[in-house]
């Protein structure tokens, strides 16, 4: 049985750090199985926001082989995708998910923001009424190195926001580690707007689980857990809500004094 080595709570988050990143999945996938399982025993569906990344890549994976999910009860969404990119596209978020839990799960349905639209105004209209159309049962976040949540950068994050999904211009650190990821192979392919879901949609639902394991998250974890709750930072939210969960690995938690 995985367990956390360390747990603990800043503000209202709570913070569990794993010996490797390995660990930290498999045990995320236990807990979230648990969780859905539970919902939907009290109603008829649940409605998930999923993230993209490498940082979720081993907790899909675990959380699918478990096997514990009716997933046939289940209505997912996604948290953003690139402006003008197509649904094939290789670091398109809508394949990600096609071929990394649709075709592999097959949920209920599965709402997709179309990158690709003729009118991207009237795409984000769209959206915002299938996610206010139900409660968000559950948020699958992970981090920027920047402390973007989905493409919420400090430059465009707004902690009271009156739009549930937006465009936005993404900033060049986003855009590089799109780059450094190997999602695209230079910044000046990585577009330069994209759609995403914004902060108090995502603060709305009802249980949050943000994954950030790996060194290069290090310093944004610090910053999440130790700086001031603010715009610079905007995973810095979550320490205001006690439904939010924060899983790292140690790794990602080497710089935090006294943990």
């Amino acid at each position: 049985m995985v367990v956390a080595t360390k747990f603990f709570h800043v503000d209202h988050l709570s913070v569990q750090i794993y010996k490797s990143e390995a660990e930290m999945a498999l045990d995320v996938a236990v807990i979230v199985g648990k969780y859905l399982q539970s919902v939907l025993q009290q109603q008829d569906t649940a409605a998930i926001l999923l993230a993209t990344g490498n940082s979720q890549l081993k907790f899909l994976d675990a959380l699918i082989a478990l096997g514990d999910v009716d997933w046939s009860k289940i209505t997912l969404f996604h948290l953003d995708e690139y402006l003008g990119i197509t649904a094939d596209h290789p670091a398109s978020f809508r394949r990600y998910l096609r071929e990394r839990v649709e075709k592999r799960v097959m949920p209920q349905k599965f709402h997709y923001i179309e990158g690709d639209t003729l009118e991207p105004l009237a795409e984000c209209d769209r959206y915002t009424k299938l996610l206010q159309a139900q409660p968000i049962d559950l948020c699958c976040l992970g981090v920027g190195e920047n402390g973007h949540l989905a493409f919420n950068d400090p430059a465009v994050a707004n902690f009271h926001d009156p739009h549930s999904v937006k465009l936005v211009k993404l900033d060049q650190v986003n855009r590089q580690q799109q780059v450094n990821t190997g999602q695209f192979p230079h910044i000046d392919s990585v577009p330069q707007y994209a759609f995403t879901v914004t902060i108090p949609l995502i603060c709305s639902a009802k249980k949050i689980i943000c994954l950030a394991p790996e060194q290069r998250k290090a310093q944004v974890v610090k910053e999440i857990l130790q700086a001031t709750v603010s715009i610079n930072c905007p995973a810095s939210i979550l320490r205001q809500q006690p439904q939010a969960n924060l899983f790292l690995d140690l790794n990602s938690a080497q710089l935090l004094s006294g943990k």
